[in-house]
């Protein structure tokens, strides 16, 4: 039950934090979407860095993996809203932004997890 509260805080918090990034970075749809993109960047590099943090070096790890990695993460990024974007900017006839914001997003959101994960092996 514990964790189910964990997951539950994380996630509102993780989902008000992922609302409040529309407000900084507005849609507009013929430009990259940014708060999408801000988004999964960050997750990937909180998720990272609370990976590589509590590695071989937390008892308790599935209170930290239910509160940030399924909760707020999980809350706060968005696999969903960037596959609609993709679609949707691909679908406006704008391919090559489609195909860039698609890459650049995989691309960076690995190099964010690994760079997250180095930092957290650093404490």
């Amino acid at each position: 039950m514990k964790n189910f509260l964990l997951v539950f805080m994380g996630g509102g918090l993780g989902s008000i934090s992922r609302y409040a990034l529309t407000f900084v970075f507005p849609a507009n749809k013929s430009q990259w979407p940014w708060a999408t993109f801000v988004a999964n960047l960050v997750a990937c590099l909180i998720l990272g860095f609370v990976v590589g943090l509590i590695a071989d070096k937390v008892q308790n790890q599935h209170v930290y993996r239910a509160f940030w990695l399924t909760g707020f993460c999980g809350g706060f990024s968005t696999f969903s809203t960037f596959s609609a974007e993709s679609l949707q900017t691909f679908q406006q006839g704008n391919a090559l932004l489609s195909v860039s914001y698609m890459f650049l997003s995989f691309l960076t959101c690995v190099v964010f997890i690994a760079v997250g994960q180095w930092l957290g092996k650093l404490l």
